[in-house]
């Protein structure tokens, strides 16, 4: 048998070693890996438009408190509403009745919504082509969890919803489309609080009362 001699070297790395392959790995991956920058710029445009929506539910909230808990939808043009001319699919109305709650129009515009540009101000060229999110006629404050608002990219039935007034019944299938947020969109309750909501969700929130939806 031959004696192992002292000086001779066993074959193993050594922790310095392997940090400095472990950083040579790393620093390949960061610069020859592709980075999934669309998949965060859809993420990123999501929560936006989140925020949106929550900060459009503070303005309801703000104008209901000043109103005797009604939503402008709800009370007539010459008592400061916007009834008259919601019921017949004008959107902008009902907004420009909220602008002091609202304070700026961008909100109005869900950022993956490229079909849509936002206003520089309420003034009387702001119109449905500076928003992007449907209102709910029938939403009242004491049905908290009733739908209020969202992303106006629906079918019904497979069929793409269009500007003006839709009417929901019970058996309707309504969806997202792929347009914005990879077939999910976002939805404001009547209680204020927003949710990320599948096509499934969407359905099961529409039937909890009755929903006249102002498409933009």
């Amino acid at each position: 048998m031959t004696p192992r001699l002292a000086t001779q070297r066993t074959v193993a790395m050594t922790l310095t070693e392997v940090m400095v392959v472990v950083a040579i790995l790393v620093i390949f991956a960061v610069f020859f890996l592709p980075v999934p920058s669309k998949t965060y710029r859809r993420a990123a445009e999501r929560i936006n438009c989140a925020s949106n929506l929550r900060q459009i539910g503070i303005s309801y909230k703000m104008w209901a408190e000043n109103n005797n808990g009604s939503f402008p939808m709800h009370i007539s043009i010459t008592n400061g509403g916007a009834m008259e001319l919601i019921a017949t699919g004008n959107v902008a109305a009902c907004f420009q009745v909220m602008s002091n709650a609202l304070d700026n129009p961008r909100i109005l515009v869900c950022p993956a919504d490229a079909s849509r540009r936002a206003a520089t101000s309420f003034g009387s060229d702001f119109s449905r082509q500076n928003i992007s999110y449907f209102i709910n006629l029938d939403a009242v404050e004491t049905q908290p969890q009733s739908l209020l608002s969202g992303d106006d990219n629906l079918t019904v039935n497979a069929k793409n919803v269009q500007p003006g007034i839709l009417t929901l019944y019970t058996n309707d299938r309504l969806a997202w489309t792929k347009e914005r947020h990879d077939g999910g969109g976002n939805i404001l309750l009547a209680d204020g609080s927003v949710q990320q909501a599948s096509s499934a969700d969407l359905t099961s929130v529409a039937r909890f009362a009755t929903n006249r939806l102002a498409i933009p």
